[in-house]
């Protein structure tokens, strides 16, 4: 910062100006106009005058919300007046005779407050625009380390509740992988008596539990590696030609034991033929099975859920996941998408409140677009769409 002439008297801080320039050199020559018209209304007006590089102090232009340069802007007294555009000298004139009068007006005010032997400041106190624009810079630094502070005390909130949550969610379905595991590992036993008692189905139904299990484990900690990176370019996405309706019959059949241990009916509206997507389909198969995932949590006992497909235009194919469960209030709607918003209903419930955020990142990701729609009767309707291969 570069002041324009020597510090002034005390009586001489009464009126305070800014100039902001700039490096540019189209703007050379009208800086320096302004500059040699304000020496000149110098010698019967005195103020003081800094000029301020947005190059070295863009602090300041941000916090005077400047979107040009040249500037001039009066910070005292108030009222605070700001001058831009290609005509600053012409403004300067209209505005000159309002800033002596204002400046009297303090004048005035103060001495009759110091004759009263008020508590006032003196004009003779008055700060110097040094110190003002200090003041400014360390404000607005204040309020910055602020906001840090507060983001990296929610963001350790978030870690500890996340640890806590992993080390509660990972037990169930380790347990149960582990059972099916080690029936299975009781037949490869010689001479074992319950090893004879495994039917053909029922190991397969052991293999596809260990299976779902291990998958969900999967999914919880896909989930936290991608909310952690959360950005969408970061993502690795492999886009090939897609067959949408196959991969949802695969995830529903790798999901069915959680739906049936819940009488869960899944009803599905997938056309055998339909044009294929371009996506990624690990990434797809995970956005399907997360919304999966919470219509089984949020669908009672003996509940429904629908899942249908529909080639929606030329260029989108639309996947529906309903469920009848107790539904989202529609003021909630948009919200739900945000990194670890949690309804208040859900806040003793299993998740981390990234599901859903990481869903509309992998869709944004393959320039679909992901929401929901309230069901007035309860329940709510899941859509995401995808663009067809072509």
């Amino acid at each position: 910062m570069q002041a324009a002439h020597e510090k002034p008297s005390d009586t001489e801080a009464l009126l305070q100006l800014l100039l902001f320039t700039d490096e540019r050199l189209s703007s050379r020559k009208n800086i320096q106009k302004i500059r040699h018209y304000l020496e000149s209304l110098k010698m019967e007006y005195p103020f003081e005058l800094k000029v301020v590089d947005v190059g070295k102090q863009p602090d300041l232009a941000e916090h005077f919300k400047l979107v040009a340069t040249p500037a001039l802007i009066k910070i005292h007294p108030q009222p605070r007046q700001v001058l831009t555009g290609g005509d600053i000298i012409g403004q300067i004139k209209n505005s000159w005779p309002r800033w002596q009068s204002s400046v009297k007006e303090y004048e005035e005010k103060h001495s009759q407050a110091i004759s009263s032997n008020s508590a006032a400041t003196s004009p003779s106190n008055t700060s110097s625009l040094a110190t003002s624009v200090e003041l400014i810079r360390l404000s607005d630094e204040i309020f910055r380390l602020k906001q840090e502070k507060e983001e990296l005390l929610e963001q350790l909130k978030f870690k500890d509740q996340v640890m806590s949550m992993l080390a509660h969610d990972l037990r169930n379905p380790l347990t149960a992988a582990s059972i099916a595991i080690e029936t299975l590992n009781l037949e490869q036993q010689p001479h074992n008596e319950r090893a004879s008692k495994l039917t053909p189905a029922l190991k397969v139904r052991l293999f596809e539990q260990a299976r779902t299990q291990l998958g969900s484990i999967d999914r919880m900690i896909t989930e936290l590696l991608q909310a952690a990176r959360g950005n969408t370019t970061e993502f690795n996405i492999q886009l090939r030609k897609l067959q949408l309706g196959k991969l949802c019959q695969d995830v529903i059949a790798q999901m069915r034991e959680q739906f049936q241990s819940k009488s869960q009916q899944v009803e599905t509206d997938i056309p055998q033929k339909s044009p294929s997507v371009y996506a990624d389909a690990e990434l797809i198969r995970q956005v399907l099975a997360n919304l999966l995932d919470n219509a089984n949590k949020y669908t009672p006992v003996g509940g429904k859920i629908q899942v249908s497909l529909l080639h929606r235009t030329t260029q989108k194919m639309q996947i529906t996941v309903a469920d009848n469960g107790p539904g989202i209030p529609e003021e909630k709607c948009d919200r739900i998408f945000e990194d670890h918003f949690r309804l208040e209903r859900d806040e003793a419930k299993e998740g981390y409140g990234l599901g859903l955020s990481v869903c509309q990142k992998i869709v944004h990701a393959h320039y679909g677009r992901i929401w929901v729609d309230p069901v007035p009767k309860g329940g709510c309707c899941f859509h995401f769409t995808l663009p067809i291969y072509r």
